[in-house]
């Protein structure tokens, strides 16, 4: 059975939709200091250019490199029920050499 391959959008999102909230964990912070890459929750119908372009007209930097992961949702339960949480996607962008982004 052939796997549904969705088909591109003509749907163009500002910049202000497309990062849904930057993800500040250890792990990001980590690599943010070592690799100057910064993580973000966004939309998940944005592409690696509509991150690139959003990140960098909202922080003012220079972006080197998107690379995009599509998470699922994991299964939770309360008492008796079972539901998932949402699947969302997640960008790792990495910055030129003389950008930084300051969260704090």
């Amino acid at each position: 059975m052939p796997r549904h391959i969705p088909q591109s959008t003509s749907i163009t999102l500002e910049p202000h939709q497309v990062i849904v909230k930057p993800l500040v964990t250890e792990k990001g912070m980590h690599k943010s200091t070592r690799n100057n890459a910064y993580a973000f929750e966004v939309n998940r119908l944005a592409t690696k250019d509509d991150v690139r372009r959003a990140v960098e007209t909202l922080f003012e930097v220079k972006v080197l490199k998107v690379a995009t992961q599509n998470r699922k949702g994991k299964v939770r339960r309360t008492r008796f029920r079972i539901g998932q949480t949402k699947a969302w996607k997640k960008a790792i962008v990495t910055l030129d050499e003389e950008h930084r982004i300051n969260f704090f």
